[in-house]
């Protein structure tokens, strides 16, 4: 069931509902295009109808959620269908009597319709659910297949650093090891689907400095993070692949190296990450389709977690490349 506990829901349903009550105006016309004297009264019981009816399963809400799919359905039938019958004799005896309005066999004919159209909306409302668990669904996929994707190249050339420091600088080979040890970590790590900014700049830094360890001066890097996003919320391998992108497609193949940007920056209720290097060589099939698979990847888990408030943009201007996230401002502990 929707949350008909928040004003949006209540809202799309009662214009649901009016649409209906057009529709149905439209039709009972006999002369012209409506029947608005029809139109009036009809759309004055069904508001009524719709918003007690709302407010009688918000109150239930939870008691509805703990029943099998039946019985709820059963129950919000039972709830709208009493609501009905209810305003259906208010109007007998209050209002003035309207031709098809009122009348035991109106009362019928009203009843079965609202019936007709509760189980339509419920079970709209159950296959958007099941869209939506199917969508989770991906969605977990796609993270556990970018989490399981640390770069056979990454690995082999991390591994011969390390191997080549153990002997000249144990030290530094030993906080490569943790700072390997941790990406492997946080690639198994699929429970969240949200951490910490904070959490994933450390993750950015770690997989840098072994990078450094092979880039040398090569590697350059510019950071500028604005104060106060270390809680912002960001779904987990988000940042860390759009910098090791810039690494290994805008970085390592030029003998001169370059400069990678960082930025993370607030602009009224989003925050905006950015992420810049020298303008990748398009020339190698194999590079430009991993990139464009990554970005593909992350962007389909922000909208699956934000929806259309989460932006990832890419664009090339001179010789630099500019990948872009805006997310809407959210906390998240860590």
């Amino acid at each position: 069931m929707p949350d008909l506990c928040r004003v949006r829901s209540v809202f799309m349903l009662l214009i649901t509902s009016e649409l209906l009550v057009l529709v149905l105006a439209i039709v009972q016309a006999s002369d012209g295009w409506i029947d608005w004297n029809y139109f009036a009264l009809l759309s004055l019981f069904v508001q009524w109808t719709t918003l007690t009816s709302a407010a009688l399963i918000c109150l239930l809400r939870q008691r509805l959620a703990r029943m099998s799919v039946l019985r709820a359905t059963l129950s919000i039938a039972a709830i709208v269908l009493l609501d009905v019958l209810a305003f259906s004799l208010f109007a007998d005896n209050v209002l003035h009597p309207q031709p098809g309005i009122t009348g035991w066999h109106a009362i019928a004919k009203k009843m079965l319709l609202a019936l007709l159209i509760v189980l339509m909306v419920l079970r709209y409302f159950y296959l958007q659910h099941q869209w939506q668990q199917q969508r989770e669904a991906e969605m977990q996929a796609h993270l556990a297949a970018l989490q399981a994707r640390i770069q056979p190249h990454f690995l082999f050339n991390s591994m011969n650093t390390i191997a080549s420091l153990i002997a000249s600088d144990p030290d530094q080979a030993e906080e490569a090891v943790l700072d390997l040890s941790e990406l492997f970590r946080a690639s198994l790590r699929t429970g969240d689907q949200l951490i910490p900014l904070s959490k994933e700049l450390d993750l950015c830094q770690r997989y840098l400095a072994i990078e450094a360890l092979r880039l040398g001066p090569r590697l350059k890097l510019e950071w500028h993070i604005a104060k106060g996003l270390e809680h912002q919320a960001i779904p987990p391998l988000t940042l860390q692949p759009l910098v090791e992108n810039a690494v290994y497609h805008g970085i390592q193949p030029r003998p001169e190296g370059g400069v990678v940007r960082i930025e993370a920056e607030t602009r009224g209720n989003f925050v905006y990450l950015l992420v810049q290097n020298p303008k990748p060589d398009c020339s190698g099939e194999s590079a430009h389709n991993g990139n464009r698979m990554a970005l593909s990847n992350i962007q389909a888990r922000l909208q699956a977690l934000f929806g259309e408030s989460a932006v990832l943009k890419h664009s090339h201007q001179d010789d630099v490349y500019t990948v872009t996230l805006r997310l809407p401002k959210t906390s998240q502990k860590p």
